[in-house]
């Protein structure tokens, strides 16, 4: 009788391991998806992909996958908003704060930077190479502009690029919105420098997706006419959106911590191919970058 007792109890505690691993198999065996709404410029360059090949290898027992959506910082603010997203990498200061402030995101971190250039056709029919400052060749741009010498490609989406293109005209004194030389692509940087290479037009870009697109010879027409390490930083940063709950939050934090953790992989990233990298790692002036963020955040 003790002995049929015995082997019932060893039944059953066998039964709750079976079915105790089964439960974690088969919450293992489920595929968490993050959606991380991101600046196109990271996305465009092949970056992001990269980091996220390197995360999968880091972590192979993770099953994760990360959704990319790519659309301009604007827009991907207002996903975050809207719950849209779990994660968002933009460029775009004081668009930023605002949604900080709103309560939106959380847990910054600035990751990468790098530098927006102005680009032209190689005749530069404005004169802008040799200017002092932006402002005065955007101030050019503008007269050439009026004189029908010149166009401008504008990204006119919200997206981190426009809205500092837009600051640097205001800083000029100047609304070139609805001027016939004035074109809006309403599309991502690289299209937009594209249509600029097909216009013979100038445009504001990252240095990044210029140079992709440099190399891969789909910008005959466009050479890097004004470049300034200190009027013209870039800077990346990675939030957690506050709603953002459960397994997708972890794997969100999961990854923003792996990111920011491994910088030297945002710095390797493109030397083999463009010579330069396309983007910088933060870590080493991370103190000089937050001091130049909370600058452009106050507009």
């Amino acid at each position: 009788m003790k002995r049929s007792k015995y082997l019932i109890a060893l039944v059953a505690v066998a039964a709750i391991i079976v079915a105790v691993n089964v439960f974690l198999y088969m919450q293992s065996d489920k595929l968490v998806r993050v959606r991380v709404a991101t600046t196109t410029s990271l996305y465009a360059t092949g970056l992001l992909d990269y980091l996220a090949e390197q995360f999968y290898r880091q972590y192979p027992n993770v099953n994760v996958r990360i959704d990319f959506i790519a659309v301009g910082s604007g827009e991907a603010l207002k996903r975050a908003a809207k719950g849209d997203a779990c994660m968002v990498f933009v460029h775009a200061p004081s668009l930023e704060r605002e949604y900080v402030e709103k309560g939106v995101l959380e847990q910054h971190r600035i990751i990468a930077y790098n530098f927006f250039v102005v680009v032209g056709p190689q005749d530069d029919p404005a004169r802008v190479r040799g200017s002092g400052n932006v402002v005065e060749v955007f101030m050019k741009i503008y007269a050439a502009g009026e004189q029908g010498k010149a166009m401008f490609v504008s990204r006119g989406d919200y997206s981190g690029t426009h809205v500092r293109e837009m600051s640097i005209w205001s800083l000029a004194g100047l609304d070139p919105r609805g001027k016939p030389w004035y074109r809006e692509s309403g599309a991502g940087m690289a299209q937009t420098l594209i249509i600029a290479n097909e216009l013979k037009a100038y445009t504001l870009s990252d240095i990044g997706t210029y140079l992709k697109l440099k190399r891969d010879g789909r910008l005959p027409n466009l050479e890097i006419l004004y470049s300034n390490d200190t009027e013209l930083i870039n800077i990346y940063s990675i939030y957690i959106v506050k709603s953002c709950t459960g397994e997708e939050r972890r794997y969100a934090e999961l990854f923003a911590d792996f990111i920011y953790n491994n910088q030297e992989l945002i710095g390797q990233y493109g030397i083999d191919k463009y010579g330069q990298p396309l983007f910088y790692p933060a870590k080493s002036k991370e103190s000089y970058l937050y001091k130049v963020w909370l600058k452009l955040s106050r507009g």
